[in-house]
């Protein structure tokens, strides 16, 4: 039973080693204990061995093309992650805003983000910025069509290959489920409670490797699919037309200088307020003052006379 136990963490260890050192460093793998001797480690090597050899990044490829599973390298060349930029002048920003989410609720795609900056100041103008998501496969006629709506400034494209990282990826998993099956098979096998725990922490590890890689691949996948667009938008004129008529601009002369008459006499309404209620420290500070000058004038007076 002690042989057997040996045998089987050998085994183990081999088969984690050589399943997961090519594909993710981070699965930790049991080590051989030094009391093993040469047979106990042919036997290792054999068991290893014979419990389907997980093969390499570069064969797991190979095999995928082979197989259909991943696109040959001209597919692959096409995995792009685009990107576009566009800055526009438009005649109405909220009208366009209208207009633009139509188009890409036309062509499949979702609005991530707006933000809409409406004017303070009377001569600024009406801005806006939206992000949107559309198939890549839709991005050139949604950029047309956004074009069609104002005068563009300007207008970019960015592109990136992803296929390289998505073929190690896809490789990746396909070591790392390899791997999970043949210790799910050991596991199965497990003679002890010992033996059993080792491998379903192996396991475990694995599984999280798997989950991991592939929510990468999903997110990367998701970003070859669809493209970003962010797009600027700026209104022709302010958003009040300084060419107002005469009438117009008569009337809102007489409100700005009501409105400022107002204010003055409000001002001169705080302002009497303040001087009612400090008043008696003032008729203190000019009754002292008066008092102080009587006083002396009435000494130089007597000084005057005694001379």
């Amino acid at each position: 039973m002690k042989k057997h136990g040996v045998i089987f963490a050998a085994a183990l260890g081999g088969l984690v080693f050589t399943g997961c050192a090519s594909s993710l460093p981070d699965v930790q793998t049991k080590s051989v204990p030094p009391s093993l001797d040469q047979k106990n480690l042919n036997q290792m090597e054999n068991v290893a061995a014979n419990s389907a050899q997980i093969p390499q990044s570069a064969n797991t490829t190979q095999k995928l093309l082979n197989a259909g599973q991943v696109s040959p390298l001209k597919q692959v060349k096409s995995q792009l992650i685009k990107k576009a930029t566009m800055s526009m002048v438009v005649e109405s920003v909220g009208q366009t805003i209208e207009t633009v989410t139509q188009l890409i609720n036309k062509q499949q795609g979702d609005l991530i983000k707006l933000a809409e900056n409406q004017p303070k100041d009377e001569f600024a103008r009406h801005t806006a910025l939206m992000q949107m998501r559309v198939p890549q496969s839709s991005l050139d006629a949604t950029l047309d069509g956004l074009a069609k709506l104002g005068s563009v400034k300007s207008r970019n494209i960015t592109a990136e290959d992803a296929g390289d990282r998505i073929v190690d990826f896809q490789a990746q998993l396909a070591n790392l489920r390899r791997t999970e099956a043949n210790l799910q098979k050991i596991m199965d096998k497990a003679g002890s409670v010992r033996d059993t725990l080792s491998v379903s922490q192996e396991l475990s590890n694995v599984r999280n490797s798997i989950e991991r890689i592939d929510a990468q691949l999903k997110n990367l996948q998701n970003q070859v699919t669809y493209s970003t667009i962010t797009l600027n938008l700026e209104a022709a004129v302010s958003s009040k037309n300084p060419q107002r008529g005469f009438g117009l601009q008569v009337q809102e002369t007489w409100g700005k200088s009501t409105s400022s008459v107002s204010k003055f006499s409000m001002g001169l309404v705080k302002l009497a307020i303040w001087l009612m209620v400090y008043s008696p420290y003032l008729f203190m500070i000019i009754a002292v003052i008066y008092g102080y000058k009587f006083w002396h004038r009435n000494r130089n007076r007597r000084g005057n006379v005694g001379d």
